[in-house]
């Protein structure tokens, strides 16, 4: 079901949204709208002031979720960097296109490899609707130059290859404040590299920089940005204006520039007349770096975080805002993905799903304008190739887990249940349930199953 909770002061909000959409409804369905997808990079859960943490500060992500709509049962594709962007990107299961590794689980620095060309990415498929399109940030998808977002529909790109943490040079020293030239990072612009290493300080502001200068180029037409931040992803940096800016120490510093950075992009949407024809979306690649400790995340109730499929390593801070079409204040319990991108923007955009594979996403148009609820009743967890976990409505099945980072996995037999709902935090399974496991999830684990090909490991 899903639900709504307004704040007194959001009601005149909401009128005036409403008559917006009225004034603007003729141009809006003359217009194919812009989308932004803003992704942080090993965000948990419980980050943000709107998701109930009590001393990292968010102004303008809560105002973005007042403005919008707030997910509660948001999940990226996976629980590591290659895989989840790559799912985010083609709206299909990492195993289908080759982006799991078992033993390997993301592309290093040292990758020969990377997203196939035979995958179609949402910015080659909004690209042939007549799209302009942009990526500014982290790729991940293949440091080669024929890897390279400008090989998978993307006009532009400026940033880094893969993650900020890899190319050690110097062995950093614990507990001191971190120095960019330890990690021999290039900084790229389309396929070449204009700085390394990059001066990982002030990569939050020069992203925003260039996303707002995108959006101030493209406001004309119709345009695609995808920006994929570095932050907060260790090594933490954060640039002179937010050093001690957060009472949660560096880990807060970072986040409270990333939610300055996205108002950067909010202003810069209004400031171009253009807020009420451009969906903006927020989430997170996975859960928190839980083991980095204090320079790590946190998932708030949830168990767990990145590298697991307990809910803290899948389960990501969600917001969607698009002003004169999502009404204000919403909050959404039902299920989404990022898998769920690829369909629902295409479809916005006035262009039909390719029909020569299988896709994983569901188009999430009902729940944006209010007019229906989620399609998606389940979740798949996949670690590397292995099935781990399925959700299905309100229950989540577990046959193996495993802790993120270290430790093995562990096969459970019978199955552990629990009722994701009453219990998001997986403390208590259900304790006996008789016979087999239910048969909503028996159906679609044998329909999944029976249609699953798995790719050969590009990863490992």
């Amino acid at each position: 079901m899903r639900t709504r909770t307004y704040r007194p002061f959001l009601a005149l909000a909401g009128w005036a949204a409403a008559a917006a959409f009225v004034t603007s409804s003729a141009v809006a369905a003359q217009t194919q709208p812009n989308f932004v997808v803003i992704l942080a990079d090993d965000l948990g859960y419980g980050d943000l002031g709107c998701y109930g943490h009590p001393n990292i500060v968010t102004p303008h992500l809560d105002q973005m979720a007042q403005e919008g709509l707030r997910f509660t049962s948001f999940y990226a594709c996976d629980a590591v960097c290659t895989p989840s962007r790559a799912g985010l990107l083609t709206g299909r299961l990492p195993v289908r296109s080759g982006m799991w590794g078992d033993r390997i689980r993301v592309l290093t620095h040292l990758s020969t490899t990377g997203l196939p060309a035979s995958e179609i990415t949402l910015a080659e498929a909004l690209r042939d609707e007549g799209y302009a399109t942009a990526c500014v940030g982290k790729w991940h998808l293949g440091s080669q130059t024929s890897h390279l977002p400008t090989h998978h529909g993307f006009d532009s790109w400026f940033g880094l290859p893969y993650s900020n943490d890899m190319d050690l040079v110097a062995r950093p020293n614990p507990g001191i404040e971190p120095d960019f030239h330890w990690w021999n990072v290039p900084l790229m612009r389309d396929e070449s590299i204009i700085e390394r290493p990059a001066d990982q300080t002030t990569l939050t502001e020069r992203y925003t920089q260039e996303a707002v200068a995108t959006i101030n180029r493209l406001h004309d037409r119709p345009f695609f940005l995808y920006l994929a931040h570095t932050a907060p992803h260790v090594p933490l940096f954060r640039s002179s204006g937010f050093v001690d800016h957060s009472l949660r120490g560096r880990y807060g510093d970072v986040v409270e520039e990333l939610d300055w950075s996205v108002g950067q992009i909010l202003d810069a949407l209004r400031q171009n007349n253009i807020e009420q024809q451009t969906l903006v979306i927020f989430t997170s690649d996975n859960g928190p770096w839980l083991t980095m400790g204090l320079d790590g995340g946190s998932a708030g109730t949830l168990r767990d975080g990145k590298g697991s499929t307990w809910e803290g390593g899948f389960r990501v801070p969600a917001i969607a805002w698009w002003p004169g079409h999502i009404t204000p204040g919403g909050t959404c319990h039902e299920m989404a993905s990022t898998l769920d991108l690829f369909p629902t923007l295409l479809a916005l955009a006035g262009g039909t799903m390719p029909s020569d594979r299988v896709f994983d996403g569901y188009d999430l148009t009902p729940v944006l304008t209010g007019s229906g609820s989620s399609p998606r009743q389940e979740m798949f967890f996949y670690r590397g190739s292995h099935l781990f976990a399925l959700r299905v409505g309100a229950q989540k099945v577990h046959w193996f887990t495993q802790p993120g980072y270290g430790g093995s996995a562990t096969e459970h037999e019978p199955p552990l249940l629990y009722r994701i709902q009453l219990d998001p935090g997986e403390t208590r399974p259900v304790a006996k349930y008789e016979g087999e496991l239910p048969p909503a999830i028996l159906d679609i684990l044998s329909t999944h199953l029976a249609g699953l090909e798995i790719a050969p490991s590009l990863l490992d």
